[in-house]
């Protein structure tokens, strides 16, 4: 019988993980170790997983749980170490050798050709056997969307497919391939809690089908809903498998951070007055596709109001409206004034103060060639004189951010593009806070987060709340935004759908709401 480690209140102790795991592992990690220069990504890495088993791999950002998944699907090859797969010993050097084995990823961000069916994408990239028509394929297909309850149009264009259903897609084309082995990263990331709830109920037949599947997420009550056992990494190591029934959120957080950290949010009382108004705002694509259509609201100074809704749904083209990156029609009033298509130079000029955290890190938000210090001179360099930069000022003020948001490697002369994502997260939002904004517009400011930074970020957030910053709070998590938020306006097909109280609302109201189903 297999054994494991199993938090208690007085420590671990060692107990049986399942009754039915004296079976051979499907998967076997021994030893796995990978580096990058002087960062040891993952060291000396065991872990098992076993047929008709759901093992969730929890740990802190830059843990190391990216490096690991990616030896398994064989994007990197070990330093050192084996990987076992039905107990033999496997030299997974490329994609094709792990797909061989048995092993399928299913990625935060689909790989999905958009203009193709989704039959044409299932079987895209696989050789046509010798006497296999089109209609064999599509029984073949039929019969795994059957046998797992996966409920996909063949014909149609993914183009055509909410967010739900191309999930479904990227499911099947893994299971065509003979994947046994699933990996799902971030899997709700992008869903409503009626899609998270179908999609659980898919992973658990799967399950009973004797699948095995590994799930990244850093949804505590995802976790506690449908894992078996729950791996954690930190630094690099893996610290402890607990079973989940012999655990609880507060003891697998302990686990990541090594020390007790609450799970409680706050939302405190703030004296209010008015700060933004937003009349009838219209914003059209290049092609003049309509993303956003007469949205009105308002959001008042020490106050946090969310924003729901699926994928796509406007909220990108309203936070870059606001910023004055996207030009629309309608009214953006900060004070009265409006600032409403006007350039982010000339909002700045005008004396507001305006933070901005956007959804692409990267290509948006910071420069991932430069480190932490230039990063930061990039929201004050204009106010320095002379041809040369001063560095000083930057350099004590990185070493505080680092200090304070624990960003690893705590190096502020590390290009950022270096960092993982909420590594980079943590720089962007500490650079906009530097800046004292009055208004705080943040798009999936925890996305990729662990558990311990997104309950730090949501501690400066109510922090700026405090200080009366109003702030405008894009969320993929409803839990987080009827905790955090104080309204929750919800975006439907481009449009407000409603905004409710979050004290007075539920996440089967939020979910009704996003798709359109009650107002």
């Amino acid at each position: 019988m297999k054994t494991g480690i199993t938090a208690t209140a007085n420590g671990l102790h060692s107990e049986s993980v399942r009754p039915f795991l004296d079976v051979t592992p499907v998967l076997e990690l021994k030893r796995l170790t990978k580096t990058f220069g002087s960062l040891t990504a993952c060291d000396a890495i065991d872990a098992e997983l076993y047929p008709g088993e759901i093992l969730t791999l929890l740990g802190e950002n830059g843990s190391g749980k990216t490096t690991l998944m990616n030896m398994i699907t064989g994007l990197y090859r070990p330093d050192s170490g084996a990987i076992f797969v039905n107990g033999k010993r496997e030299d997974i050097r490329t994609p094709n050798d792990a797909r061989r084995l048995g092993v399928g990823m299913i990625h935060q961000h689909f790989k999905l050709v958009e203009p193709f069916t989704a039959q044409e994408n299932i079987i895209l990239g696989l050789p046509r056997q010798r006497g296999q028509s089109s209609s064999m394929v599509r029984a073949d297909v039929r019969a795994l969307s059957e046998r797992y309850g996966l409920d996909v149009e063949l014909d149609r264009r993914v183009s055509d497919m909410s967010v739900s259903q191309k999930q479904t897609v990227e499911i099947l084309k893994v299971l065509y391939r003979g994947a046994n082995i699933l990996i799902l990263d971030e899997p709700t990331a992008v869903l409503t809690p009626q899609e998270a709830d179908r999609l659980f109920d898919i992973l658990r037949r799967m399950r009973e089908g004797g699948a095995a599947i590994i799930m990244i997420t850093h949804k505590l009550n995802e976790v506690m809903a449908l894992s078996d056992r729950v791996a954690i990494l930190r630094q690099g190591r893996h610290v402890a498998t607990v079973r989940k029934d012999q655990t609880t959120p507060e003891a697998l957080t302990e686990f990541m951070v090594g020390q007790k950290i609450s799970l409680n949010i706050e939302r405190p009382k703030t004296a209010r007055k008015p700060l933004l108004t937003v009349n009838n705002l219209t914003v059209r694509d290049a092609d003049g596709s309509l993303r956003l259509s007469d949205a009105s609201f308002s959001l008042e100074s020490g106050e946090i109001l969310g924003v729901a809704g699926v994928a796509g749904s406007g909220q990108k083209q309203l936070c870059e409206a606001i910023a004055g990156l996207t030009a629309g029609s309608g009214e953006i009033l900060l004070h009265g004034r409006n600032i409403a298509g006007q350039s982010p130079r000339r909002i700045y000029d005008q004396g507001v103060r305006l933070g901005f955290i956007p959804e692409d890190r990267l290509g948006m938000g910071l420069v991932g060639s430069m480190n932490v210090v230039d990063n930061l001179l990039l929201r004050d360099y204009r106010l320095q004189r002379g041809p040369f930069l001063r560095r000083s000022g930057a350099m004590k003020r990185a070493a505080d951010l680092v200090d304070r948001l624990s960003i690893i490697p705590p190096e502020p002369l590390r290009p950022v593009g270096r960092l993982s994502g909420g590594n980079l997260q943590k720089v962007l939002l500490g650079r906009e806070l530097m800046s004292k904004p009055e208004l705080l517009v943040t798009s999936y400011v925890v996305r990729g987060l662990d558990v311990h930074s997104s309950y730090v970020i949501y501690d400066l957030l109510n922090e700026q709340k405090r200080a009366g910053v109003g702030a405008l709070f894009v969320g993929e998590d409803l839990d987080v935004l009827l905790e955090l938020c104080d309204r929750i306006m919800v975006l439907c097909g481009g449009r407000v759908s409603g905004i409710v109280e979050a004290k007075d609302a539920t996440r089967e109201m939020i979910g009704l709401m996003m798709t359109g189903v009650s107002r």
